[in-house]
């Protein structure tokens, strides 16, 4: 329970970007798993599709401050190469 008046103000804003924070997150697992499970099926059309849209929303986090850009390359990189496996 905080005391002073801006402790209050900071656990009223941890609130809300915890909230935020875990919609960015969990949008972050559902792209990945969608280019994933094109690339199980061996869909190369959908599995492009897919790592268009999860290439976009990865930058877009970045721009937010979601996550970092060395991250955001990383991960794109690694689905990447599973889409051009294909």
């Amino acid at each position: 329970m905080a005391n002073h008046k801006s402790c209050e103000k900071r656990a009223r804003q941890t609130v809300v970007k915890t909230e935020r924070n875990r919609f960015y997150k969990t949008r972050i697992k559902n792209v990945t798993k969608s280019v994933l499970s094109a690339v199980e099926l061996a869909d190369k059309e959908k599995a492009v599709e897919a790592m268009k849209a999860a290439n976009q929303y990865f930058h877009h986090c970045v721009s937010k401050g979601i996550l970092k850009k060395g991250t955001a390359s990383r991960k794109v990189s690694r689905l990447q190469l599973k889409v051009n496996a294909i």
